[in-house]
């Protein structure tokens, strides 16, 4: 069989058309809704090691039928104009999808970020900030960007302050130009492992939901094998609350560079810190390691966990994938051809429009925080507390019995910040879920998740489309 010949644009294309056969759409909006509004392309010069250096960037913004778009910035030495334009695709999907008032956008910079110190990074960022501020492709009401591969709160500080000193005249809401920013800087909590958390609320949601087959007929992950490819900040905080909190056994985590597998599972913090110390999971004492092999993902399992790139799993190695469920924390990880290998062969995937929402939720109340310039829970912490006593205390006093005191200060508790995100995380990634959940059982034609969160999405968007009269 040979390798597809689609690209990561054509395959969310292919999804694209697939889903539109489901939706009656008028004349013309069809490509109106699938094509990309803009794609913006920067090159710039650094004068770094005392010569100066060349840069190309993109940031596209696939629709603006919702305003301000959004979407991650990646740095990453094999991007391209093609993979921009497919994420910004995805993005403006997946805020339709969950219900986020933004529309969609991507942006990259080809760059490896191994390849410079800290003090350089922060030199070429704000420089790539310049380029985008004069585009006006960054700004709290038009264009929010994120980290993405590449990047994290350390970028989005430095692109956050670069933008408040090119716009002196709106420093009020100059934070909320860009999300992901650490804490000291505007962030909120919960936002690092929002991508990470929003995967297990999914894998909860799809078993909890008795209309799903489950695992086998299972509801729950106690002891099932789990297979993760990539181990960034989204497949690190995947595992780690599948596996500690779900009780699941992780037990392939795929790179790069190879593989390690321990089928009693993987302790992922302990593999985590040796990956920091050593800058590769491979050699971990904790497990077997396989260098350069690039099988890991085709190892038996229960559940894989895609949390890599883009076209991960194609029509090469679809028919030997031997998981019962596909969980896309990664975006476009399965091809459009290898999705239909897989579902052939009864193979569930749930789609990363729905798996990886959880960063742009989050994001949302980062953005809705630094608008409002009011903490998250302010107004209501100390005043649930108070009511959480009274009924203690009247439950107490109905029963004669003290509460229970391994209880009692989770009940008291008002709320912190990151109770509230996880919260509204937890919330809005299983009202989505009933919602594809729902339109599925409602059109059973539709087949499969990703076709349902598709059509979902699209009609949504197609709605906001015709009450602007576009």
């Amino acid at each position: 069989m040979q390798a597809s010949s689609l690209g990561f644009l054509e395959s969310v294309d292919q999804n694209f058309r697939h889903a539109m056969t489901f939706l009656d759409l008028s004349e013309g909006l069809t490509e109106r809704i699938i094509q990309c509004n803009s794609t913006y392309t920067v090159r710039f010069g650094v004068r770094l090691r005392g010569r100066m250096y060349s840069f190309i960037g993109w940031r596209s913004v696939h629709s603006e039928h919702c305003e301000p778009v959004k979407g991650g910035i990646r740095f990453a030495p094999n991007a391209d104009a093609e993979e921009v334009e497919a994420l910004a695709a995805l993005m403006t999907l997946k805020c339709s999808l969950v219900n986020v008032p933004f529309g969609g956008s991507k942006g990259a910079l080809k760059i490896d970020p191994r390849e410079w110190t800290t003090q350089e990074l922060e030199r070429i960022t704000r420089r790539f900030t310049q380029e985008l501020y004069k585009r006006g492709l960054i700004g709290p009401g038009v264009n929010v960007p994120a980290p993405d591969i590449g990047t994290g709160e350390q970028e989005m500080a430095w692109m956050m302050d670069e933008f408040r000193r090119a716009n002196p005249t709106d420093v009020v809401n100059a934070r909320a130009c860009v999300t992901g920013k650490p804490l000291s800087k505007g962030g909120i909590a919960g936002r690092t492992e929002a991508t990470g958390r929003g995967v297990q609320f999914a894998v909860q949601s799809y078993l909890r939901d008795p209309r799903t087959a489950g695992l086998g007929g299972r509801r729950d992950l106690k002891d099932a094998s789990v297979i993760l490819q990539g181990f960034g900040n989204v497949g690190y905080h995947a595992a780690k609350f599948l596996s500690e909190q779900d009780g699941a056994r992780v037990t392939v985590v795929a790179e790069r560079d190879g593989y390690v597998t321990n089928p009693e599972g993987l302790n992922i913090e302990a593999l985590k810190q040796h990956q920091i110390c050593t800058g590769s999971i491979l050699g971990f004492a904790g497990a077997k390691s396989f260098a350069g092999d690039m099988t890991g993902i085709e190892q038996p399992c229960d559940v894989l966990i895609p949390a890599a790139m883009e076209n991960a799993i194609h029509v090469k190695n679809a028919g030997r994938i031997k998981a019962h469920l596909i969980v896309e924390a990664a975006n476009g990880p399965v091809t459009f051809e290898a999705d239909q290998i897989l579902r052939s062969r009864g193979v569930i995937i749930l789609p990363d429009l729905y798996v990886n929402a959880g960063g742009v939720i989050v994001s949302y109340f980062e953005w809705v925080k630094n608008l409002t310039h009011i903490p998250f829970g302010l107004m209501e912490r100390r005043r649930r507390e108070r009511r959480n006593q009274t009924i203690a205390a009247a439950l107490e006093r109905m029963t004669g019995k003290e509460f229970p005191a391994d209880m009692r200060d989770e009940f008291l508790e008002g709320g912190a910040e990151i109770d509230l995100v996880r919260s509204g995380l937890e919330d809005v990634m299983r009202s989505t879920w009933a919602r594809i959940g729902d339109l599925l059982e409602k059109q059973p034609e539709l087949g499969d998740y990703r076709t349902a969160a598709y059509v979902a999405s699209i009609r949504q968007v197609a709605d906001a489309y015709e009450a602007i009269g576009i």
